[in-house]
């Protein structure tokens, strides 16, 4: 049951006081951004004044755990020197999140909200937005835990507790170990510091165990970001430069986020929609979206229909015809689907490379054709049993091989195709391939019932 908006206020102002006492704070950042998003439902502008009155540093938290659309109700009812005292508070890559979202809503904004910002993170933030948002330096934080090679263990703790007293660094779970000019050399986990004394000096860890150098740099695609993260098994990820200056870190949440953000748009976009149009609040704007990609639809379902055109006269005289048209079609769009998806989300994982582009459409072929000669004998039968006309099972079976087998091939062609053309292969894929199956479906079915039982 729903609960009221005096019931929400109170569950906060609970919450508030769990926080204040140092009770799991992210998690009841957590919870109040949750507890806001029902008051939001409820009441917009009671909604912003709940959280404007929340603490500064809550607020932050708070603000960056609330959805999109909260946070763009929030973001055009504070004014700017509010704004720009939350965001002091915030992480940098969270902090240039937010002030993204203002200049969509409000460029002027966005502006007045960076001069009331101290002028050194407001350089660092105008640094990170200015990335794409397909780039790791979009999703880079620039507070980190760094030692020097030379340093002492101990030495380093120390400056570890001070950025924690002052509240400079919310989470360390890495040390960055760096030369004298800042150049990254590798990082180790906290947890294995525990293992060495006070006085032990970072280079003589380094040079009896190593530590891991993996890093990107800010302008690779995110699609590097979540590779190396996949296959390294790591939370956080160094980003440094030409000159391998260590710039900041990509850490476990955005990790995660840009993990869950790729799958939606695979599967948005295998579906013909966008996660951006879905997520908003105007149905008109999600509306339109869909019916572009139904409009590409209706034209690849006429093309079909133009081959059908073709033999109507076939069709005519074996009205048997068209009540086994739809198995055909439907059986190669399945199969296609299957090869299509595998092939899209092993691109996207980086598990194909260019040189075995062949490799994979072999072995989808293969697939295809196993399942489209075991079908094809089912279908076949099935046929011959259902209207006792004996070619007929054949024409049948003979197309049902035909069209598995272009399912296969093209199932694990297009995207590939459109990876080498530098297109998305999860969007459009499944209309292209939807096309094909018709059309060679229809074709092959009519254009051998024709030949044969004619």
């Amino acid at each position: 049951m729903d609960r009221n908006i005096d019931d929400l206020s109170i569950e906060i102002e609970r919450r508030i006081k769990l926080f204040r006492e140092g009770m799991d704070e992210s998690a009841q950042a957590y919870e109040i951004a949750e507890l806001l998003e029902d008051v939001r439902t409820q009441n917009k502008s009671h909604f912003v004044e709940l959280l404007i009155s929340l603490p500064e540093d809550l607020k932050a938290e708070a603000l960056s755990e609330l959805s999109k659309n909260a946070q763009e109700d929030a973001l055009e009812a504070i004014d700017a020197k509010e704004l720009a005292e939350i965001i002091e508070e915030m992480d940098t890559d969270d902090a240039a999140d937010i002030v993204q979202q203002i200049e969509e809503i409000d460029e002027e904004k966005a502006e007045e909200v960076l001069d009331e910002i101290d002028a050194e993170e407001s350089k660092v933030i105008r640094e990170l937005i200015s990335y794409d948002e397909n780039e790791a330096g979009a999703y880079m934080q620039t507070e980190l835990f760094k030692a020097n090679i030379n340093e002492a263990v101990g030495n380093s703790i120390k400056r570890l507790k001070e950025m924690k007293r002052e509240g400079s660094l919310n989470n360390a779970y890495h040390v960055f170990i760096v030369d004298n000019k800042d150049r990254f050399l590798g990082m180790m986990p906290m947890e294995d510091l525990v293992l060495h004394g006070p006085n032990e000096i970072y280079r003589n860890i380094i040079d009896k165990e190593g530590a891991l150098t993996v890093a990107v740099h800010p302008h690779d695609p995110i699609d590097k970001v979540i590779e190396l993260a996949g296959n390294y098994n790591m939370n956080v990820l160094p980003v440094i430069d030409e000159f391998d200056i260590l710039l900041g870190r990509i850490t476990a949440d955005d990790i995660y986020d840009l993990m869950e953000k790729q799958a939606t748009d695979q599967i948005y976009g295998m579906a013909g929609v966008q996660e951006e149009s879905e997520e908003s609040e105007n149905i008109i704007e999600a509306g339109k979206t869909r019916a572009i990609w139904l409009g590409v639809n209706l034209v690849t379902a006429i093309a079909a229909s133009i081959v059908i055109g073709f033999f109507d006269s076939t069709i005519q005289s074996i009205v048997a015809l068209a009540v086994l048209m739809p198995i055909v079609a439907s059986m190669g769009g399945n199969a296609g689907t299957q090869s299509l998806t595998v092939t899209v989300r092993q691109l996207a994982l980086g598990d194909i490379d260019p040189t075995e582009a062949k490799k994979v459409i072999t072995k989808e072929v293969l697939l295809s054709l196993g399942n489209g000669l075991i079908y094809a004998i089912v279908m076949g039968l099935i046929a011959f049993v259902w209207f006792n006309i004996p070619l007929l099972g054949v024409v049948i079976a003979l197309s049902m091989i035909i069209n598995l087998l272009a399912a296969g091939f093209f199932g694990a062609t297009i995207p590939l195709i459109l990876k080498g053309l530098g297109i998305d292969p999860a969007v459009g894929s499944t209309v292209l391939l939807t096309t094909v199956t018709d059309v060679v479906g229809f074709f092959s079915f009519l254009g051998l019932a024709t030949m044969i039982l004619l």
